[in-house]
């Protein structure tokens, strides 16, 4: 039977194609030969440069997955540049930079081992010699100038996937440790190593294809160590001043000493007391560390509002930092210590809806601080301090307006503690003196490295608590927590990390064991997101980390306390119908 089509006349024969074709978001086409890479497409696309500042380019996306500058492209495909100016690229260009410090470190002093600690807020790392005292000025110096030697190189940095047995052999000759501790949890037969001048390391993201991207940075002694600094995907170009944070450095240092103590300073030791079933009195100790940190902050209002009067305590943090399980931990020490804490909801002073600011978008800005009214909110509080009676408001939030709550009176020895993103923004309560404000910051601050060289974003891990939390409580799928997790970030940025500084005391939320629990937890929420999409460039990376993690198993995950600050996410908290204040089913403030 002779069957047609209307196309069928428009299909001819071909040759095989040699080159593959890569087409820009902006329609743009190019051709090239199957096998070139990422980097040769993404240089021909901008007339040969590479970019400059935000615009230099980090590594692209290539038929919606995330792919490093050497990658092949071998079909044809879309593609989208990844640029400093973003968190992937910003990313990459980090984990290069410590490849760079380390490879540079040695090569000058050979055998030298440096770590990487923490993260500051100006942009860069903490950095630590492990085996020998901090350097001199002279030798920071010394080691600056060659890194920038070997950036002006282009020396390229190379990928190769070895057998486990050959990076095993490779580690331990080189005396780390911590990569030795880490390769036990390794289930493939093999492992990919990056290659800068002859020394190969582990890293657990993409990386660069040569030195020469990597412009901005310095080192700048400091504390004991240095800081590898970089620039910030809002000002790529230009290193911040760093300021000295005292309260925050402080926090970093009691962190490493806990660690230390604990003898927890690595992923791979983490693993080996999971898998030996020793880890039930590491819960125990970290706990104990956090109950001490909360009774520490309990004392010191106590004697302020002893001493002068300090009725108003203000706890503000970043997302999924455990405030509400803080604030609730910080009100029964409160209790112990002879006050009587009073609970305030800073969300109940909202401004009726068509009165709140709106952003850059158009759309209202909930978390602007002109969303809050003010003047109502100092007038209560400073009534509420004096003995007066009040009536609250109440944020009637389907009708997006304001109506009336609860009257309310406090006793003698009460205080209040209030909760929100604005307690450290001395702009919420101009009326109130100073001396009859407590402040706190809570926050993950510091995170259990995976080694010496990678490190454990702390935002990745309050990310993974709240993906839990979302899908346990709140109905939310990993990619539903994925797609706002920017906009919170953006929030907190304006109107939390500038203020930190302004707390008279913080408290680190980070529990050492955390990733151990969270990681059977989070994994197969990661798993469902949709492959080449947006969030699934976050997700593939958050499990690519989490892999590292040996899980708790279900007996172990049981030894959590139900009064843990982790039970907020992970459920089963005893305090998560507590409210501060109450007695025998009634709030006798009220």
């Amino acid at each position: 039977m002779d069957v047609t089509t209307p196309t069928q006349s428009l299909i001819t024969p071909a040759q095989p194609r040699h080159t593959v074709h890569v087409t820009f978001k902006d329609g743009r086409v190019f051709e090239g030969p199957i096998g070139a890479t990422i980097e040769a497409y993404l240089l021909a696309a901008q007339n040969g440069s590479p970019g400059d500042g935000g615009s230099l380019i980090m590594g692209g996306v290539l038929d919606g997955a995330l792919r490093e500058l050497s990658y092949p492209v071998r079909r044809d495909a879309t593609l989208e540049p990844v640029v400093l100016a973003s968190s992937d690229g910003g990313r990459i260009y980090r984990r290069s930079l410590v490849m760079l410090m380390a490879t540079a470190a040695d090569e000058l002093w050979p055998g030298i081992k440096v770590s990487v600690r923490y993260s500051i807020p100006e942009g860069g790392y903490y950095c630590k010699l492990l085996n020998r005292e901090r350097f001199s000025d002279d030798e920071l110096a010394q080691l600056e100038a060659h890194m920038r030697a070997i950036v002006q190189a282009d020396d390229p940095i190379t990928k190769r996937v070895v057998p486990l047995a050959e990076a095993n052999q490779l580690f331990a000759a080189r005396d780390d440790d911590d990569k030795v501790r880490l390769l036990e949890q390794r289930t493939r037969s093999d492992l990919t190593l990056y290659s800068l001048r002859g020394r190969s390391d582990y890293y657990y993201g993409y990386m660069l294809s040569s030195t020469g991207y990597l412009r901005y940075f310095r080192l700048v002694n400091i504390n004991g160590g240095f800081i590898l600094q970089y620039t910030l995907k809002e000002s790529p170009t230009e290193l911040q001043p760093i300021t000295a944070y005292s309260q925050l450095g402080a926090v970093f240092q009691q962190a490493d000493d806990w660690l230390e103590r604990m003898d927890v300073e690595d992923m791979g030791q983490l693993n080996r007391i999971v898998r030996e079933n020793r880890v039930h009195e590491l819960i125990l100790v970290a706990e104990a560390l956090h109950e001490r940190q909360i009774s520490n902050i309990a004392g010191e209002i106590t004697r302020r509002h002893h001493e002068q009067g300090t009725g108003l305590v203000l706890i503000a943090g970043p997302s999924s930092s455990g405030k509400t399980t803080f604030s609730k931990r910080l009100a029964i020490q409160l209790l112990a210590h002879g006050l009587h804490p009073f609970t305030l909801e800073l969300d109940n002073y909202f401004v009726n809806r068509e009165l709140t600011p709106k952003d850059e978008t158009g759309e209202y800005d909930f978390e602007a601080l002109g969303a809050i009214n003010l003047s109502l909110f100092n007038q209560q509080l400073l009534e509420l301090m004096d003995g007066r009676q009040v009536q609250l408001p109440r944020f009637d939030f389907v009708s997006g307006r304001s109506v009336q709550g609860q009257l309310v009176q406090l006793r003698r020895k009460q205080i209040m503690i209030i909760e929100g993103i604005h307690g450290l923004n001395p702009a919420l309560v101009p009326a109130i003196p100073p001396d009859k404000i407590f402040r706190v910051y809570v926050s993950a601050l510091t995170q259990l490295n995976i080694d010496a060289h990678n490190r454990v974003p702390t935002t990745d891990v309050r990310l993974l608590r709240r993906i839990v939390r979302d899908a346990r409580g709140r109905g939310y799928s990993a990619t539903d927590t994925l797609k706002r997790w920017q906009s919170v970030r953006n929030g907190e940025k304006r109107n939390i990390f500038p203020y930190q500084e302004n707390a008279d005391m913080m408290f680190n939320s980070a529990l050492v064991y955390e990733l151990a629990a969270l990681r059977s937890l989070a994994e197969p929420l990661l798993l469902q997101v949709e492959p080449n999409t947006p969030p699934h460039i976050e997700a593939k990376r958050l499990l690519s980390f989490l892999r590292w993690v040996h899980p708790l198993s279900p007996k172990q995950q049981a030894m959590i306390p139900d009064t843990s600050l982790l039970r907020e996410f992970i459920g089963g908290s005893s305090l998560h119908d507590y409210h501060p204040g109450e007695m025998n089913g009634h709030r006798p403030n009220v």
